[in-house]
């Protein structure tokens, strides 16, 4: 029979330690970062990103797969009460449910050297919840990679993780880029690169037409209010805007993400695309 153990105590250097991971100075210190919420904690169980977790009596119960996994993973499983989670959690309504994780990002070489057919940029973005859900985006899209420029918001706080459901776990994320690198070290790597934006001389339709998305591309996503800076903009190989086809007055940047890097992945895997050709 499998001890079960005690309530971690509120007063715990755990339960501290946990709590001041909600600051990004803590966070970059430790090199560690919160996963709230049961399909987080399960995909930093999967992937070996989670160091430690804390769950309710009652979540433990409802998510005993979770614990089981967290354990064979070599996580410690910390029992807590409510307002335990609620100390360490950064949510209103937290699902008593929080993982400690270790830092994901690898470096950008990493990713070049993978040769990569799909990438999201992040350059400017500062709303965490946006490059949450880009890079959730860019998960379900196929992309290989993300890059985070300097200019934009952080990784790991709590808010991206959220927005991200999971997809941070997996695929390769590399941040702190000063994005003339990234633009540099992508086209380098036999990438077009295609900043996305709504006052863009050519248009996503047009670009589909002319069958020029089969090709590996990077797409580069600028800020949510003012968009991408002209400097920013000479760098790419063309400047691509979504038509509005309604009467939106415009797409959100995390909307417009992901009809870019789906009509990406659907013109790479049709026939003559860079994911069509079987290897030899």
């Amino acid at each position: 029979m499998v001890a079960v153990p005690e309530l971690i105590s509120p007063k715990s250097s755990r339960v501290s330690a946990a709590r001041r991971l909600g600051k990004r100075n803590f966070r970059g210190k430790e090199q560690l970062f919160l996963a709230e919420g049961p399909q987080a904690v399960r995909e930093a169980a999967a992937h070996g990103g989670l160091v430690e977790m804390f769950a309710t009596v009652e979540a433990a119960e409802r998510y005993a797969d979770i614990v089981g996994e967290a354990r064979e993973a070599g996580a410690r499983v910390h029992l807590a009460d409510e307002s335990v989670i609620a100390e360490i959690s950064t949510t209103v309504t937290p699902q008593g449910v929080v993982g400690v994780c270790r830092f994901l990002d690898v470096p950008f070489e990493e990713i070049l050297a993978a040769r990569p057919q799909l990438v999201a940029v992040l350059a400017h973005v500062r709303d965490p919840g946006n490059a949450g859900t880009v890079l959730r985006c860019a998960d379900a899209a196929g992309a290989e990679a993300v890059v985070l420029t300097d200019a934009s918001v952080d990784l790991y706080n709590p808010k991206a993780v959220r927005a991200s459901v999971g997809s941070l776990f997996h695929l390769p994320v590399a941040v702190g880029v000063p994005v003339e690198q990234a633009v540099a070290g992508l086209k380098g790597a036999g990438v077009r690169i295609l900043a996305a934006d709504g006052a863009g001389d050519d248009d996503l339709d047009d670009e589909l037409d002319k069958g020029t998305m089969g090709t590996p591309t990077a797409w580069v996503f600028g800020n949510e209010a003012w968009g991408l800076p002209e400097e920013t903009r000479a760098l790419a190989d063309a400047v691509v805007r979504v038509p509005i086809h309604g009467k939106a007055e415009s797409l959100n940047l995390a909307t417009a993400a992901a009809v870019c890097l789906y009509a990406s992945a659907r013109a790479q895997r049709a026939p003559g695309g860079c994911r069509s050709v079987t290897p030899s």
